[in-house]
């Protein structure tokens, strides 16, 4: 049964019956993000293949190079775009703001009811996007790296799973709910394919290992 949260409390059943009515309600996600359909594990590894593999080198990076979060249209920014797009009955105020909804978060399993426990992912953190060429990038296209709507890149998620994952690679972290792992290995091997980023060896073969399970 997936888990239901909000704002990091769980509700405490004073009753079995009030338990049988939650699973009743809950019997499945309320809300399931809506990651743009990342490429085939076919065409994942035909892509792997093709992909540099380097060691990867931070020297100079700095979350301030990816302008992020910019406006969409009108009051929307990238943020809240992805917030109505990945959740279920999701109200925006006049500022474009979430004000209420519900978000499935599918590395987890989790589903929110508050936008302010949902981070939304960089699928390939800027960090290791740095790492493996957007260092030599202009600030133009890190920009459209960091707002990109069109690949699978950008997910609502846990926010606490989401400072966990960090800036790791699918070497050091896959999401908890492994029947998820194949759709985050082609979605990572398509944005690194897209945008001609290299993977570093340990990267390469966790990649290959959970696309050869697909």
């Amino acid at each position: 049964m997936p888990k239901v949260y909000a704002r990091r409390r769980l509700s405490i059943l004073a009753a079995a019956g009030g338990l049988i009515a939650l699973v009743g309600l809950f019997n499945g996600p309320t809300a399931s993000a809506a990651l743009p359909t990342p490429v085939s594990a076919a065409t994942a590894r035909s892509y792997l293949s093709q992909l540099t593999v380097a060691n990867e080198d931070r020297t100079g990076y700095n979350r301030d190079l990816f302008p992020h979060w910019i406006t969409q249209s009108g009051t929307c920014n990238t943020r809240e775009v992805v917030l109505k797009r990945d959740g279920t009955n999701v109200v925006q105020d006049s500022s474009c703001a979430a004000t209420s909804g519900s978000w499935y978060s599918v590395y987890d399993g989790a589903t929110w009811r508050a936008a302010s426990d949902v981070d939304i992912d960089h699928l390939v953190p800027l960090a290791e996007a740095w790492d493996s060429g957007a260092d030599s990038w202009t600030t133009s296209r890190r920009q459209s790296f960091a707002n990109d709507l069109t690949r699978p890149q950008l997910i609502a998620v846990t926010d606490n799973v989401n400072q966990a994952k960090g800036d790791q690679d699918p070497a050091q972290w896959m999401p908890s709910v492994s029947s998820y792992a194949c759709t985050y290995v082609r979605a990572w091997v398509q944005v690194k394919y897209y945008y001609d980023l290299s993977v570093d060896s340990a990267e390469k073969s966790k990649l290959t290992s959970v696309l050869n399970g697909c």
